[in-house]
């Protein structure tokens, strides 16, 4: 590991509708990245929970400060790693609706920070299902960008992924340095497009994108693609799971040298903000 980096590792797993298996599986998870000497474990959409029946995930939905997340914070705290867990069922403002939060939560088990999701995945799958999360989930309306010591961080989950400019706000507007997708693509989507919009994402960045994803099936009725990604500020794999269905972790070094020299060899920031015209977005905070 390079003196100016600091090791991280994403996670890949194949949550069900119980609580208790799945927060064994993350201690685990958790208890393996910690081996590896990682300081921050990113886990996947959902990572708490997959419901099998219409409705479960609404039944478990509950505050950030119920016993759901309490127990997260504790193994943050116990293992001394900050966690990343993308896509937690927070209760919503009526018994009809959750919030889909990424909640991120430090090593000393203090959440420092929540995003909740903006673009609700309300698609016809080609060959699939039908998906309307629209119906139980309400969206979020905030972009947040948290700093740690991994680096500027940028919060989304999933379906954000297909939304370049929320990427654009992050790090041209609030100068992030890493982005967090936590994600349950569908295995259609997954095989047309997981891939190629991560690494799109990290190139037109210029940041770091840890991509934790659920793969396998979760029921009779859902499965995920999988497929945990860590790409770097070019737009290169660096850390990958030889079995995109498997459960496991993937580990590797964010460089923070390696940010600097790409956005200075490449000064795309400078390009932008001289062509005002086209820019949509406020000018950035971060220097060109």
């Amino acid at each position: 590991m390079a003196v100016n980096s600091v090791r991280i590792a994403a996670a890949q797993m194949t949550s069900i509708n119980d609580l208790a298996t799945n927060y064994a599986t993350c201690a685990r998870l958790v208890k393996e990245a910690a081996s590896a000497g990682a300081k921050l474990l990113c886990f996947p959409e959902n990572f708490s929970f997959v419901g099998a029946k219409d409705g479960e995930s609404l039944k478990i939905a509950e505050p950030l400060d119920g016993p759901i997340l309490k127990g997260y914070c504790a193994l943050a705290r116990e293992s001394n790693m900050w966690l990343s867990l993308g896509g937690f069922q927070e209760r919503g403002s009526d018994d009809a609706h959750l919030c889909n939060s990424h909640v991120l939560i430090d090593d000393a088990g203090n959440i420092r920070s929540t995003y909740k999701k903006m673009h609700l995945f309300d698609v016809d799958v080609p060959g699939g299902a039908v998906y309307k999360e629209s119906s139980f989930t309400e969206a979020g309306k905030e972009i947040v960008a948290v700093d740690s010591p991994f680096g500027r961080l940028g919060l989304t989950v999933c379906y954000d992924l297909r939304f370049p400019e929320v990427y654009q706000q992050l790090r041209f507007h609030h100068g992030a340095q890493v982005l967090l997708v936590p994600a349950a693509f569908t295995k259609v989507t997954g095989e047309a497009h997981w891939e190629v919009l991560l690494r799109a994402r990290a190139i037109e960045t210029q940041c770091y994108v840890i991509a934790a994803a659920q793969g396998g099936k979760h029921s009779e009725k859902r499965e995920s693609f999988g497929d945990t990604l860590i790409i770097d500020p070019w737009g290169t794999v660096i850390g990958r799971l030889p079995d995109r269905a498997s459960t496991g972790i993937v580990v590797a070094d964010i460089d923070f040298s390696l940010i600097e020299s790409v956005r200075t060899k490449m000064p795309i920031s400078q390009m932008l903000y001289a062509k005002d015209s086209y820019w949509p977005f406020p000018a950035s905070t971060e220097s060109p």
